[in-house]
């Protein structure tokens, strides 16, 4: 049982970062790639058919807890929690936790007890990070889409939290929301204004 954890949202000014944690089905889901590559349709297709089948769990870092510990720090929590969701929903623990990037959760958070190996572009060669990658972006993807129907001035909907010069110049007219990171310094500046 090796499980594939891979984020989402640790750029955008708004927002939490998400993470999945993946472990695959032994029916073989094709497709799967760097949920980045991936037009939106074929993503959503992928997804639904990963949570139908697989074992996964979500976990997410909220804005506050961003801007409290930064966004590395808040990205090892939503690991974290995505594969204490995946065990506590599907009652296993993974042998193996493999992680997309240069670092792991272990020894950064005291919740984390699993075996992990990083892999630098994991989510474009281990399927199971693949599929933790698309699995977190279609998460955070419909958080952002559902908080653009309560600020719609910022357009999440499409640039779901990144700092497009739409986004900026909503935010220079409208100023920040709750769901704005105050952390990030495009936020911090007009804060300070």
């Amino acid at each position: 049982m090796i499980a594939g954890v891979d984020e989402a949202g640790r750029g955008p000014l708004a927002g939490p970062v998400v993470a999945a944690a993946v472990v695959l089905c032994p029916k073989t889901i094709r497709g799967l790639a760097d949920s980045k590559v991936l037009s939106a349709e074929k993503r959503a297709l992928l997804a639904a058919r990963i949570r139908a089948r697989c074992a996964f769990g979500v976990g997410l870092a909220s804005v506050a807890e961003i801007d409290a510990i930064n966004i590395f720090q808040a990205t090892m929590l939503a690991m974290t929690r995505a594969v204490e969701a995946l065990c506590r929903t599907h009652g296993c623990d993974p042998v193996q936790v493999l992680v997309d990037g240069n670092l792991t959760p272990h020894g950064r958070r005291p919740e984390w007890r699993w075996p992990a190996r990083a892999i630098v572009k994991g989510d474009a060669t281990e399927r199971c990070i693949s599929a933790a990658s698309i699995v977190a972006k279609e998460h955070r993807d419909a958080i952002m889409r559902e908080a653009a129907e309560a600020y719609p001035h910022y357009a999440w909907d499409r640039n779901k939290g990144y700092g497009t010069a739409a986004h900026l110049a909503a935010l220079r007219e409208h100023g920040p929301t709750p769901l704005h990171r105050r952390s990030f310094a495009p936020v911090a500046q007009l804060v300070l204004i």
